[in-house]
């Protein structure tokens, strides 16, 4: 793979970025070759190398080779196939370091609050005078603009204001709250978007106009953007989405169901000693009678025989109520195995674990073990598209705080080394 061309070869990314919001967005790019130069404040580096699982030491494996590195695993997934620079941009020093990047740059990616990048003189109304072809990714919570601009922002904000809180989790009537997505998908989600934001402009740059532009991307708008039939509801109907915890609100069968016996009872892992789950799609009414034959129940297919009647909240808490009664003493293998001889849709809730160890996913590289020049042998995601001649790749996982300092200001800044170690003393870089 490593010996095919990269689609972004050349195109040079300065990613001015903390958290995963930003960097994930620089990452995909690096993914496509692009060569991504993560700045970093000096020896502290961004927040994120110092998060991981509760803080626990133990998990900070990433820092094991390198010691007084601090990298956690919270780091890990977003800065991929990235340089590692470091430079703090209250110094005047720093700032005529980064135009002199920005010079040689074609996109650069920050998700600092807005107009912090302006007051320190390295904004794009800056940069542009310095480089008219700079494409400039900003993105945040709530935009450049508009009386909430100045807030900010992380993902549970975004996914709390942007309305995914209020429709995921269980019926209050079941005991049930707003839940959060555990998985950053604000942030990853915003950065996939911010990507095909600069993989536009590029196109528009180079096809097009011949020069730069500012891009901005809101992460509270782009989770309102996925909200499916939320707003229309309301605006139409004047209805509130409902949450409706495991089940589908257009869709029956259609969701999770708890198989009573864990599969592996004498794990000394707690997660592995936890009853199992399976997804269960049977909402066409073949599929349905099948389904309620399968299990012993016929009479469910005679009573909610249409899905209009099944896909009634009523309805759907009889049906999946039978469903996890016939489950209660079987494994989610074994329920899986029952109902894919009959033909249906079904999937056992897998963990990191049962993921890591399926053939199908590291037969294709979406799991592999990354041999890091600096941390080793890494169980690693791989990009999660497939091009046919310009493949993604992941070649290393990431680099301490300013390992590439010399590599980069002497190659792009012309300073002789003894230059750069008097600014690394200086904590300048």
């Amino acid at each position: 793979m490593f010996g095919k061309p990269e689609v972004l070869k050349g195109v040079r990314v300065l990613s001015c970025t903390q958290y995963i919001l930003g960097p994930s967005c620089a990452a995909y790019l690096g993914e496509l070759g692009a060569e991504v130069i993560k700045v970093e404040a000096p020896r502290r580096g961004e927040p994120m190398r110092h998060s991981t699982p509760g803080n626990e030491a133990f998990l900070y494996p990433l820092s094991r080779w390198v010691p007084g590195s601090g990298t956690g695993l919270g780091f890990f997934g977003a800065n991929f196939n990235e340089y590692f620079v470091a430079m703090d941009f209250h110094r005047p020093e720093a700032r005529e370091l980064m135009y002199k990047l920005a010079a040689k740059a074609d996109v650069v990616v920050e998700n600092f609050r807005p107009g912090t990048f302006d007051r320190w003189g390295i904004g794009y109304r800056q940069l542009k005078e310095i480089n008219p072809r700079l494409i400039y990714m900003w993105l945040g919570g709530f935009g450049g603009w508009g009386p909430g601009r100045v807030r900010a922002s992380y993902d549970i904000l975004g996914q709390a204001q942007g309305g995914a809180f209020s429709i995921t989790g269980q019926p209050e009537e079941m005991g049930g709250s707003p839940a959060k997505h555990t998985i950053w998908l604000a942030d990853y989600w915003g950065g996939m978007m911010g990507a095909l934001q600069v993989l536009s402009a590029l196109y528009w740059r180079d096809n097009v106009s011949g020069e730069g532009t500012f891009l901005e991307y809101t992460q509270v708008h782009g989770v309102t953007r996925q909200l499916e039939y939320s707003l229309p509801l309301y605006g139409r109907e004047g209805v509130i989405r409902e949450r409706w915890g495991n089940w589908d609100t257009q869709l029956c069968v259609h969701g999770i169901i708890r198989c009573g016996k864990p599969s592996y009872p004498q794990s000394d892992n707690p997660q592995e000693q936890e009853e199992g789950y399976i997804l269960l799609s049977a909402y066409e009414d073949k599929d349905f009678a099948n389904l309620c034959k399968t299990i012993g129940q016929a009479q469910l297919a005679r009573l909610y025989k249409t899905h209009d009647v099944r896909v009634r909240p009523e309805s759907q808490k009889e049906i999946y109520a039978a469903l996890e009664a016939w489950a209660k003493d079987k494994t989610k293998e074994q329920v899986a195995q029952i109902l894919g001889k009959a033909g249906l849709i079904v999937q056992p809730v897998w963990n990191a674990k049962e993921v890591a160890s399926q053939p199908h996913w590291r037969e294709r590289g979406a799991i592999f073990w990354l041999d890091d020049p600096t941390y080793g042998d890494v169980l690693s995601q791989g990009p999660a598209y497939k091009m046919s001649d310009t493949p993604p790749r992941v070649k290393w996982a990431l680099r301490p705080v300013g390992a590439d300092n010399e590599y980069i200001y002497g190659k792009l800044c012309g300073l002789s080394k003894t230059e750069i170690e008097k600014l690394e003393a200086e904590e300048v870089i």
